[in-house]
């Protein structure tokens, strides 16, 4: 479980693929109308969408002659399902930890 969430998280180690993201998540662009949004270069944001489209978090959709990226909401779900049955697990613990504890 966690060898699929290294990619994922050097992914997202970056503000701006988290830029990227967000942007992407109000609809699909390429990475020159994106670098008309982002303070970036377009050579750059390529590299970042490289990054992103490797961990399976965005994918490209050819429109016509135009490269368009859009973000994959299913990996990110599925991440934060992981995290959240990590969390899940923390807590249980700590609630044992606690239980023991109280009962010393």
């Amino acid at each position: 479980m966690t060898t699929t969430l290294v990619p994922v998280f050097a992914a997202l180690g970056d503000d701006t693929r988290w830029s990227i993201l967000a942007a992407l998540g109000e609809g699909e662009a390429s990475a020159s109308a994106l670098a008309e949004r982002l303070p970036v270069s377009r050579q750059a944001i390529a590299k970042h969408l490289a990054v992103l489209r490797d961990a399976g978090l965005v994918e490209a959709v050819r429109a016509g002659r135009e490269l368009r990226f859009r973000v994959l909401g299913a990996q990110l779900s599925a991440t934060a399902q992981r995290l959240d049955a990590i969390g899940a697990e923390w807590d249980r613990r700590l609630a044992r930890i606690k239980q023991i504890a109280e009962e010393l």
